[in-house]
C-alpha cells in the first residue's frame, strides 16, 4: 500500500482512538499489524510519537478559553475559594505527578506489554466490563440531573474537582500506563465516576490530565529515539524528504480528526452515557484475544 494512504489512516486511527475511551494504542498496534509497517523500524515508532503530538495539540487549541480562564484565576479560582494547592490547574499537576513518576520506573515493563497482544485484549476487555457497570450504576443520577437527594454525584463540573479525586484518578492512570489497552480516558473516567464525578466532569478531568501526561510521555520519547538512547534510534539527517511528508501528512491529519472527535465526544457524553464504547472494548478485545491466539488471521 502507498506509504501517503498509510499516513492518512494511521492519522484517522490516532485521531479517532486517542480520546475516546477505546486505547489509541492497541487501536495503532493493531491496525500496523494489518497494515504491514514494519514496527521494528525506528522511523515508523517515531512516526506513531509524531501522529499522538498531532492528536494531543487538539486539547490546548480546544479548551483554549477554559484554559485562558483558570489561569488567568490562579491561585485563587473564580469563586475566590481555591489555594495554590486546591485550584484546577494544581489539582491537574497533581493528578499528573501520581501518574508520571511511577510510570516512569516501570518504562521496562511498559515496553514488554506494548508488544503483547493478550495485554492489550485483555485490558480492553476487563476494561470494557468495568467501564459499563460503572456507567450503568451512575446512569439514572445522571440522568437525574444535579440536586437531586441522595445522588452518588457531586462534583457535576471539573473545576469543583477536590485533592482526593485527583490523586484517585492519577492513580488509577497508572494502569492505562503499565496495560496497554485499558485506556487513559476510560481509567480517568471511571475513576472520577467512582468518586463522585459527572460523567462530563470525570471526562473534561480526562481531557486536561492528558495534555502533560502525553506531551512529557511522548517528548521524552521521541527525544531518546533522535538522540540514539533508544532501542530504535533514528536521527533528524537520516529522515528523507519523502518521510517527513509522510510525518506531516500524519501528524496534520491526526490532529484534524481528535479535533472533530473531542468536540462530538464532549456533546455526545452529556446527552448519553459510556455504553456503547464499554461494549465496542469488548468485542474488540474479544477478537484480539482470539487472534492472539491464533483462532483467526492464521
Amino acid at each position: 500500500m502507498n506509504d501517503y494512504l498509510i499516513s492518512v489512516l494511521l492519522g484517522i486511527v490516532e485521531g479517532l482512538t486517542e480520546f475516546l475511551p477505546v486505547s489509541s494504542t492497541a487501536h495503532l498496534r493493531i491496525s500496523e499489524a494489518l497494515l504491514h509497517v514494519p514496527l521494528s523500524s525506528g522511523y515508523w515508532k517515531m512516526y506513531s510519537i509524531v501522529i499522538q503530538l498531532g492528536a494531543i495539540l487538539t486539547l490546548p487549541v480546544y479548551f483554549r478559553a477554559h484554559i485562558a480562564k483558570l489561569v488567568s484565576t490562579f491561585p485563587h479560582g473564580e469563586k475566590r475559594d481555591c489555594t495554590y494547592l486546591t485550584h484546577p490547574l494544581s489539582l491537574v499537576m497533581i493528578a499528573f505527578v501520581v501518574t508520571a513518576i511511577p510510570s516512569f520506573l516501570l518504562t521496562k515493563m511498559i515496553g514488554k506489554n506494548l508488544e503483547s497482544l493478550y495485554v492489550m485484549g485483555a485490558s480492553l476487555l476487563i476494561g470494557g466490563i468495568v467501564m459499563w457497570i460503572i456507567d450503568a450504576m451512575k446512569a439514572p443520577w445522571e440522568l437525574a440531573g444535579p440536586g437531586t437527594s441522595g445522588s452518588p454525584i457531586h462534583t457535576w463540573k471539573m473545576d469543583n474537582i477536590h485533592g482526593g479525586q485527583a490523586i484517585w484518578i492519577g492513580a488509577c492512570q497508572i494502569l492505562s500506563a503499565v496495560f496497554p489497552g485499558t485506556s487513559r480516558s476510560m481509567s480517568t473516567i471511571a475513576a472520577g465516576q467512582v468518586l463522585g464525578m459527572s460523567r462530563a466532569a470525570a471526562l473534561e478531568f480526562s481531557f486536561f490530565l492528558s495534555i502533560p501526561t502525553m506531551a512529557v510521555a511522548t517528548l521524552y520519547t521521541l527525544l531518546k529515539s533522535l538522540r540514539g538512547h533508544d532501542e530504535n534510534p533514528i536521527g533528524v539527517g537520516e529522515i528523507s524528504s519523502h518521510e517527513w511528508v509522510i510525518l506531516a501528512i500524519g501528524f496534520i491529519v491526526s490532529f484534524i480528526v481528535a479535533y472533530g472527535a473531542v468536540a462530538w465526544f464532549m456533546g455526545w457524553v452529556r446527552k448519553r452515557g459510556f455504553a456503547p464504547f464499554a461494549i465496542y472494548r469488548i468485542v474488540v478485545g474479544i477478537v484480539v484475544l482470539a487472534w492472539a491466539a491464533g483462532k483467526i488471521g492464521s
